[in-house]
């Protein structure tokens, strides 16, 4: 049997193994052991198996993960997420569906402290949505709003997924970071102008506000100081060069706790909660991440992606024809896999491929982040549908779809404006680096 048709049969099982709900790390685990061992002996499987973790859990690299988890964590816990939300719904006022724009600018902002779509969605599910519910807003944009917000987490520097797609693609973080910086501002941009649409063909689903004097919104405008202070110190640390993305991420932490801790938004027991689930998120990361480690060893033994890569080469279709492709082939992947084990198991395949046709690897990992988005808010795996009715369980799964769908034209342009535009990722990196 050819090492491409184990890894056929190996990447089937797999997908066998999560469908049959087998937790995703030990199905990748499971899978890249034993295919490793069919192609070249269970003590060289063993050997590596071995060897992996240590790696792993030595790796300096990884520790940015924890932190910039932890730093979101607190940030959320400490009210932040909430001030933050307010504040903007202040300086928007005035305006029809003020508190789906503000939702969606939280979320933004929110997201250049945390790096983790899921977290988002938990936060603002509960500090937005009843205030949308109160003030009666339709549920479809209500819940549409915070689902789609949520996933600028990711794209938006200090971005968890841009970490991780680095490692493995090994790419700069810091490059990663400056690409999906544009991109983020111009999907955040692009979620506020589905909601003036949709607030425009439907007026009865958002009420307009009454606006607040102009020394009230320039008040709260001040009220965003310590997240605006946060994301400059960390990350505007990274871009001029003043810390590692470890060291700017150890940085921002300390930077959220003190902040916290002198407002009085935090005790050492709060603190202590934000370092437990700090913990368990990333242990629940690295666990998923050990297991796609052993898959990868697997996947590049069976020679896959190079083959494909020089097969779809041969065919001398134009790129963008062979790009969109691979986007169709991600989205529907996104129906039934996890953001994070999408980037783990299909980035040793479609990386090199991308890289053959030309592509920029920094480009296509924001395109990928893009992509995940997508995954996180359509159905029927939707992570950031499940999370939102998990925190609201009266929220109806119909009106969630309906509303999640609505944001996902603006998706669609920012992949569009990726493929037409490949300078709206790479003009930054470009320019600091």
């Amino acid at each position: 049997m050819s090492p491409q048709t184990v890894g056929i049969i190996g990447f089937a099982v797999m997908v066998m193994l999560i469908f049959l709900r087998i937790p995703v790390a030990i199905a990748l685990g499971l899978v890249g052991t034993v295919g490793y061992a069919a192609l070249n002996g269970w003590e060289q499987a063993l050997l590596v198996l071995g060897r992996v973790p240590l790696t792993f859990a030595s790796a300096y690299d990884l520790s940015v993960v924890p932190l910039f988890v932890l730093m979101g964590v607190i940030a959320a816990d400490s009210g932040m997420a909430k001030e933050l939300f307010q504040s903007i719904n202040v300086m928007f006022s005035g305006r029809r569906g003020t508190l789906a724009t503000a939702t969606v600018g939280a979320c933004a902002a929110l997201g250049a402290v945390s790096g983790s779509s899921v977290a988002m969605v938990a936060t603002m599910s509960n500090v937005a949505v009843p205030e949308m519910r109160r003030a009666g807003y339709d549920e479809r944009l209500a819940l549409g709003a915070v689902v789609a917000g949520g996933t600028l987490g990711i794209l938006i520097p200090p971005s968890v997924m841009l970490i991780f797609y680095g490692l493995t693609a090994v790419q700069s973080i810091p490059k990663l970071f400056a690409a999906g910086m544009i991109p983020g501002l111009v999907l955040a941009a692009l979620q506020i102008a589905v909601v003036k649409v949709a607030t425009l063909l439907a007026p009865h689903w958002a009420p307009r506000s009454a606006r607040a004097p102009l020394a009230e919104r320039l008040k709260a405008s001040l009220g965003m100081w310590k997240l605006v202070f946060i994301f400059l110190l960390s990350i505007g640390g990274i871009y001029a060069g003043w810390f590692s993305p470890t060291e700017a991420a150890a940085v921002g932490t300390f930077a959220t706790i003190a902040i916290a801790a002198l407002t009085g938004r935090t005790s050492p027991h709060q603190l202590a909660q934000s370092i437990v689930e700090a913990s368990r998120t990333t242990a629940m990361l690295f666990f998923i991440l050990l297991g796609a480690i052993m898959f990868s060893y697997f996947i590049v033994q069976t020679q896959i992606a190079g083959n494909l890569a020089a097969w779809v080469v041969s065919l001398h279709l134009p790129p963008t024809a062979v790009m969109v492709v691979v986007i169709l082939f991600y989205i529907v992947l996104g129906s039934f896999l996890e953001s994070l084990t999408m980037i783990l198991i299909t980035v040793p395949v479609f990386a090199p491929l991308a890289q053959g046709l030309g592509y920029d690897l920094v480009w296509f990992g924001v395109l990928l982040v893009v992509l995940i988005e997508v995954g996180l808010i359509h159905p029927p795996m939707g992570m950031n549908l499940f999370v939102l009715q998990s925190q609201l369980p009266d929220a109806r799964l119909g009106r969630m779809y309906v509303g999640s769908a609505m944001f996902l034209a603006a998706n669609a342009v920012l992949i569009a404006l990726l493929l037409a535009w490949p300078d709206l990722a790479l003009w930054l990196p470009r320019m600091l680096y």
